[in-house]
């Protein structure tokens, strides 16, 4: 192993594994109770009433130092730093009544982000929060009900996984989703990038980047979803809350400031193959401030720009476009492309006003190890001429603020080989490049390492 990936990984294996047993010894007894049939659906249709799964994931990121003749308050510390972060999880679902369940979901996170999650706007990892501690604590990102209304047609079997218990529906049907869960929970799926505890850990490969979604700093919110799936496609609907403020906590239900989102989706067959085509639109309501407006306050002062001081009540608008296509036996191959209105500062994601993504993830079977993964992605991130402009000034937002900015857009190469031991156990290896990280030119470029090792029940 090359001495650098050895200096960000010195005596970070051993904390990781010590955590993660100590996750399994508190959550595999529980999970190794759940999952057996009983009587909550058609007869020997395989229902359960109730299930509890759990996952533990540990993943130490860090980067060498890097080239960057100076730094802001939000920008990536270029001295070279090593972080880890640890979330457990318990997954606890039971059945109330034909078609409807109830989840809840405790998690214990700890640990930081690179630079406090700062300072590149295609955050290079999914696990990393806008809120860190060194010490663990208790929360709560997830408590929903989902009720699935049967529109006739075929029944399909339904795997049990964490938030859906096993058993059959109807393959038509309308399922409506309400309490405090992801956005991205329902919206903007994919089945090679969504998920960085198990695939890519880079914010603008699993997701959209200019997809601005309502979240709380963990990624989480209060809202309703309703999906009507119906043959070959679905179309879906939600409304979720938005922070009281950019990129801040929330603490109750208030739609007073929110997101409306809709997505269509296709299942299609190319070649005799499976693929998914998704088109997704999106409005946040709320105070926004103009970037424009901002700058003109600032130059009229003397002073830096300021989103605080020019928040109005305004919409801000974009939409993606996301394609997953499998390609060969074993290989798959997605896309994601997507936009915002660049007068608006970002809200609760990352500063991020155009995106485009794409990616392969290949099976190890053609290796001889069917369970492990290999995943190859390239994403490219683009700012507003008014968003530049704004930072280019000195001013900061709520990932990205170098002081100033040399424009040019950041680009991230991402791998990662995922290794399958048993039915628990993953341990992932990837290796990232951010080119121009915060879109400056003048900073970077960086490569960072990540270990990741994941444990579910």
């Amino acid at each position: 192993m090359p001495t650098t990936i050895v200096s960000v990984f010195r005596g970070k294996l051993p904390r990781a594994l010590a955590r993660l047993a100590c996750g399994a010894l508190a959550i595999g007894p529980l999970a190794l109770r759940a999952g057996e049939p009983a009587p909550a659906g058609e007869p020997g249709d395989g229902s359960v009433p109730w299930a509890l799964h759990g996952q533990v994931t540990n993943v130490t990121q860090g980067h060498p130092p890097f080239h960057a003749p100076y730094s802001g308050d939000n920008s990536l510390r270029p001295d070279g730093r090593t972080e880890e972060t640890t979330d457990a999880t318990l997954y606890a679902g039971a059945r109330l009544w034909r078609g409807t369940e109830l989840w809840i979901n405790p998690e214990i996170d700890q640990g930081f982000g690179l630079s406090n999650t700062l300072g590149v706007a295609g955050f290079p990892s999914g696990e990393a929060y806008k809120v860190g501690q060194n010490t663990p604590y208790l929360r709560l990102p997830r408590f929903f009900l989902r009720h699935v209304i049967a529109l006739g047609g075929a029944s399909e079997k339904v795997e049990g996984v964490a938030n859906q218990l096993a058993g059959s529906r109807p393959a038509n049907n309308v399922t409506l989703t309400l309490g405090k869960f992801s956005a991205v929970d329902v919206f903007d799926l994919n089945a090679y990038a969504h998920d960085p505890r198990a695939d890519f850990f880079n914010w603008s490969i699993v997701e959209s980047g200019a997809f601005d979604y309502a979240a709380d700093p963990w990624g989480y919110t209060y809202g309703m979803a309703a999906e009507w799936n119906q043959d070959r496609w679905t179309v879906r609907g939600g409304l979720f809350q938005l922070s009281p403020a950019p990129n801040s906590k929330i603490v109750a239900p208030d739609l007073r400031k929110f997101m409306f989102v809709a997505e269509a989706e296709s299942r299609f067959e190319w070649r005799g193959r499976p693929g998914k085509l998704r088109v997704l639109g999106f409005v946040d309501h709320a105070p926004l401030a103009r970037y424009r407006d901002a700058v003109d306050l600032a130059r009229a002062s003397g002073g830096t720009p300021d989103v605080d001081l020019v928040r109005r009540v305004a919409n801000k608008a974009g939409g993606a476009l996301n394609a997953e296509q499998e390609i060969a036996d074993g290989v798959g191959a997605f896309a994601r492309v997507s936009f915002n209105d660049g007068a608006f500062e970002a809200y609760d994601f990352t500063e991020i006003n155009r995106s485009i993504a794409v990616g392969l993830s290949i099976e190890g079977r053609r290796w001889g190890r069917e369970r492990d993964t290999l995943g190859i992605a390239a994403a490219a991130n683009a700012l507003s001429h008014d968003a530049r402009d704004y930072f280019a000034a000195g001013g900061m937002g709520i990932l990205i603020g170098d002081g100033a900015l040399a424009y040019r857009a950041e680009r991230i190469f991402e791998t990662y080989y995922a290794a399958r031991f048993g039915r628990w156990l993953t341990v992932s290896l990837d290796y990232q490049r951010a080119s121009d990280p915060a879109h400056n030119a003048d900073r970077g470029p960086v490569n960072i390492y990540a270990l990741r090792v994941h444990a579910e029940f």
